[in-house]
């Protein structure tokens, strides 16, 4: 059948490509229902774009970045939400705490403390293992702002885990 090999293709294209996506998606957000969503959606936005792409790598870095970006997109929704429910209806909003935690546990809340493309740089740095020029392309910026994202962000995750701990 015509459809079968591209099928395939795309069926491989998601086993070497998918759990990576999930892991970014994981760490971006803390929350496993969410990262398998934005995932998935990632992966469909960029098979999309997969003939436009040069080879698997580029397709590999394409998925990072849009993982990255739908996870921004989905935060600033959240927080438009809930700033519109607080004008409303004096919406507050439950405290998080982060007691009898493990260590991992500790480390990914302190990770959700951080602003969006802190957190990204750090995520993409240090837990995906990319090198800063792979983070800058992810993000869609210069070596040097990884370099500063990073600094600012390790420097909140000591104080985090400094208080926490």
């Amino acid at each position: 059948m015509p459809g079968t090999e591209g099928s395939g293709r795309l069926e491989d294209l998601y086993s070497a490509c998918g759990p990576e996506a999930g892991r970014l998606a994981l760490l971006m957000t803390g929350d496993r229902e969410l990262a398998a969503d934005i995932a998935q959606e990632a992966f469909i936005r960029a098979a999309g774009r997969f003939h436009d792409l040069r080879s698997k790598d580029s397709f590999r870095a394409y998925l990072r970045t849009t993982v990255v970006n739908l996870t921004k997109s989905h935060f600033r929704h959240v927080a438009v939400e809930r700033r519109h429910l607080a004008r409303v209806a004096g919406f507050a909003e439950p405290s998080l705490s982060q007691t009898d935690l493990g260590d991992r546990d500790l480390v990914e809340g302190a990770l959700q403390t951080l602003p969006h493309r802190q957190r990204a740089a750090v995520v993409l740095r240090y837990c995906m293992d990319l090198s800063l020029k792979g983070t800058a392309e992810a993000l869609g910026t210069t070596e040097k702002a990884v370099e500063s994202l990073l600094y600012r962000g390790l420097a909140t995750l000591r104080t985090e885990l400094e208080v926490d701990g």
